[in-house]
């Protein structure tokens, strides 16, 4: 019989090697529906874990998906870390988009680079204004935050979807539910000629070493912490909850809105209905993989992005539906689940214990 017992604290070892194990199991069920759908696991496995980093032009795709994911995650991991439990990233990416691309709309032939300052500036105001909405009703009404949040990102969606069907839909679209393209001027820098890497992708390391220092050396990354997770010794040390609550949600949607200006910005070029692509979801998972840890989570991200590839290429060469990304990434998350039980528990055998004893 197998019997679970509580360690007296959690594992480090299984703190780590969780995640691996996750990953390990992913692959493995992974395998099976891949057979149970018919189709050559070897190809398969190949479309997600070798198809994306097989040459410099995969490895630069690779990075373009990897860079929203980490900045939101990085924000998320404030939140988290903070017990502010904010599933509406995804509504704070597509209004920091919208804020974005309404400054880019305005540039001509004539505007200088400064633009993109101001298009980057607008889409972090867009998504901390988006998760303000949630902060209040938290505050002042003691509101959950993860329904509230959540909701939000339907109601971000229908405020694209108006914008991009009446009045910034692009009058020589041929009638499609677009913007028109944005001028050059507004191009978010790219780091590599013939690469679509953006210097997203270094504000995004450089967020990794600030979150890292805010987090753990410095009084106002621990005050943060505590704040959220203990508000009553939080305020007999000083700390205020109220103060961790707002600056989680800030943090949080100003990094979803900074992802989603440089996505417009960069990749995209234009305001589509195709903005959401559920990297606000997907980074919730990254920050958990990545264990709420800044260096964790870079890694977390880059294989979140693996999955996003290889649906894209499972869809077109192994003929499956696009879906099949969002399976990967929900048995990622349900295999972390079920494996972090092994940080806080040991698995015993109880049977061959009794056998030994009477033996």
């Amino acid at each position: 019989m197998i019997k679970l017992e509580a360690r007296p604290q959690p594992s480090k070892v299984w703190g780590i090697a969780s995640p691996l194990l996750a990953l390990a199991l992913t692959v493995v069920i992974g395998v099976l529906l891949f057979m149970a759908l018919g189709k050559d696991p070897v190809k398969g496995l190949q479309v997600f874990f070798w198809e994306p980093v097989k040459s410099p032009y995969a490895l630069g795709e690779l990075m373009v998906k990897a860079t929203p994911l980490l900045i939101i995650a990085l924000g998320l991991a404030v939140c988290f870390r903070s017990n502010v439990w904010n599933i509406g990233a995804e509504g704070q990416f597509v209004v920091g988009a919208i804020f974005a691309g309404g400054v880019a709309l305005l540039a001509d032939k004539d505007t200088g680079r400064w633009i993109v300052i101001a298009i980057v500036l607008a889409g972090i105001v867009g998504g901390m204004a988006w998760a303000s909405i949630t902060a209040v009703l938290r505050d002042r009404f003691n509101a959950n935050e993860i329904l509230v949040s959540l909701m939000l990102v339907y109601v971000a969606d229908q405020l694209l979807f108006y914008m991009v069907f009446g009045p910034w839909k692009d009058p020589g679209g041929y009638n499609f539910p677009q913007s028109k393209t944005f001028e050059a001027v507004t191009q978010i820098p790219r780091l590599l000629t013939g690469s679509r890497v953006s210097v997203g992708l270094l504000v995004a390391l450089a967020s990794v070493a600030a979150l890292w220092v805010f987090l753990f050396r410095t009084r106002a990354g621990f005050a943060q912490q505590v704040g959220g997770l203990a508000p009553a010794a939080a305020r007999y040390a000083g700390f205020s909850s109220r103060r961790a609550l707002w600056t989680a949600l800030m943090v949080s949607g100003g990094a979803a809105g900074l992802a989603g200006a440089l996505e417009v910005a960069g990749p995209i070029g234009q305001l589509t209905p195709y903005v959401p692509a559920g990297y606000g979801f997907a980074a919730i998972i990254v920050a958990f993989v990545g264990r709420l840890h800044p260096v964790g989570m870079v890694f977390s991200a880059v294989l979140m992005s693996m999955f996003y590839i290889g649906g894209e290429l499972a869809q077109s060469r192994l003929g499956l539906p696009k879906s099949l990304t969002g399976v990967f990434q929900g048995l990622l998350l349900f295999t972390l689940l079920a494996c972090d039980t092994l940080t806080a528990y040991r698995v015993r055998f109880t049977a061959v214990r009794r056998l030994k004893e009477a033996s």
